[in-house]
């Protein structure tokens, strides 16, 4: 089995997985704090490292249809959110791409202090 490799952000202020604190999201990558995901609160970000990236499924969601890929912690494999692939309708197609990770599943780096 080979080794794990781990993106370690040097932002200042960067949201960890809860499992096992490895680095998600910068928060300068943050769009928007205004989703829900199944869990609860959910935010979307444009960009996300060390998560691994499921099989794209088409969902029926709040917004309409759009194809998704659940998405896990690469390191703890626990479940943060899913990744946009396609949305089908046209005001929605700003999110491919994008992230959205379950604030429940989220935490922040001790630096924010």
């Amino acid at each position: 089995m080979g080794r794990l490799f781990k993106e370690y952000l040097k932002e200042p202020r960067v949201y960890v997985c809860s499992g096992c604190n490895t680095h998600l999201a910068a928060q300068d990558s943050l769009v928007s704090k205004s989703f829900h995901g199944r869990l609860g609160p959910a935010y979307l970000f444009n960009e996300v490292v060390n998560i691994d990236v499921g099989p794209a499924q088409q969902k029926m969601l709040i917004t309409g249809l759009h194809s998704i890929c659940d998405v896990h912690c690469s390191v703890c494999r626990v479940y943060l959110g899913w990744k946009y692939e396609m949305a089908y309708a046209q005001e929605q197609r700003y999110k491919i791409g994008k992230v959205i990770l379950e604030k429940e599943h989220l935490n922040k780096d001790s630096a924010w202090r």
